[in-house]
């Protein structure tokens, strides 16, 4: 039994091949049409040029704390240091990088083209970019609408709104553009060595390793700003109050000097009291200010402790070639679509069509 399954299988297996050999001209047909089509696709999708910046995001907080908390024990004061506190590192980017807010900061980041020597918005640059033949097909019901609306709307009042943003309310040519942006910029994270990949792709090589500079520096600054904005605040408070603090101290000092000076050769008891209790109250203000010192040299330390530090170990490059389209891919796969298309239909699909129209004759008669 298994025997005669398998020299089954041999001469369907036979049959299959000598088919498909005898309509080889059909199947290389497809293919050469298949191999145009790629061609075709390929030549027409513009150049894109992508820059990675690889990043070592560390935290500042665990490679100073015993300095700080060494510097809090010689100042008196605990509590700093040693909290276990996680840095906000990398695990932001890329949810950050593709943020309304985050991209509405490099709406207007300057750019200058290879083929320009004069800088430009990014928003502006994004209007200067291809895109192939059938992209302004599908877009040509969308620029039908938009010129029926120009006619009723002033070009005045439209151009106006583009250039202002209101990220409460914006435009739709706003949103196209932010949505592009978006498109064009991507962080991963590698789970093994933990590293930072950022990334801008853009059909001008110097626009995409300007972006993607310019996207990591704002990533940097953005994570700085949040992880110290609670130690920066408490930082501001401290020098307010020692500020004040200082005044009072001297103001107390200048009132028992004054008091002192006044009162020379006067023996009174009264005045000895009047002498002793400014003299406590300038000490009790020194103290007070001193304290406020102290804290707001701590407070100091944990804002630097706070910061994040991030370790650029690949910067961004002008690419010298472009990372897409891969024209060998797409011919060579529109190509052996064709073949496995052409193969399934001489195999299998002629077969069955037939077998369909013919169910639909009966069916009619």
């Amino acid at each position: 039994m298994g025997n005669n399954q398998q020299v089954n299988m041999e001469i369907d297996l036979r049959a299959l091949i000598y088919n498909l050999w005898n309509k080889r001209k059909t199947i290389l047909k497809i293919m050469g049409i298949g191999l145009l089509a790629g061609i075709v696709i390929a030549f027409s999708i513009p150049k894109t040029y992508k820059v990675d910046i690889t990043l070592s995001p560390e935290s500042g907080q665990n490679g100073n704390t015993n300095n700080f908390a060494g510097m809090a024990s010689m100042l008196g004061i605990g509590g700093i240091g040693g909290n276990g506190q996680e840095a906000l590192n990398s695990t932001m980017f890329p949810d950050l990088i593709k943020s309304t807010p985050f991209i509405l900061e490099m709406y207007n980041v300057e750019v200058t083209p290879q083929t320009s020597q004069h800088a430009i918005k990014l928003s502006d640059y994004i209007d200067t970019q291809k895109s192939p033949w059938w992209g302004y097909i599908f877009n040509l019901p969308g620029m039908a609408i938009n010129g029926i609306k120009s006619l009723f709307i002033s070009n005045e009042n439209t151009n106006d709104s583009n250039h202002i943003i209101d990220p409460f309310r914006l435009t739709g040519e706003q949103n196209r553009k932010i949505a592009i942006i978006k498109g064009t910029l991507s962080a991963t994270i590698d789970s093994k060595s933990n590293m930072t990949i950022v990334s801008a792709t853009f059909q001008d090589p110097e626009v995409a390793a300007t972006v993607a500079d310019s996207a990591v520096a704002k990533l940097q600054k953005y994570i700085i700003d949040y992880r110290t904005r609670k130690a920066q605040e408490d930082c501001n408070y401290l020098e307010k109050l020692c500020k004040e603090r200082k005044e009072e101290y001297y103001k107390a000092q200048k009132a028992y000097a004054d008091f002192m000076d006044a009162n020379r050769n006067v023996v009174l008891q009264r005045t000895q009291a009047e002498g002793t209790r400014l003299q406590n109250d300038m000490s009790i203000a020194f103290q007070i200010y001193s304290q406020v010192e102290t804290q707001l040299q701590v407070a100091r330390a944990k804002v630097q402790e706070a910061k994040p530090v991030f370790a650029i170990v690949e910067p961004a490059t002008v690419p010298l070639s472009p990372s897409s389209p891969n024209k060998k891919i797409i011919i060579l796969g529109l190509m052996f679509l064709g073949f496995i298309g052409s193969s399934a239909w001489i195999l299998f699909g002629k077969e069955l069509w037939q077998s369909l129209r013919n169910t639909n004759k009966e069916t009619n008669d």
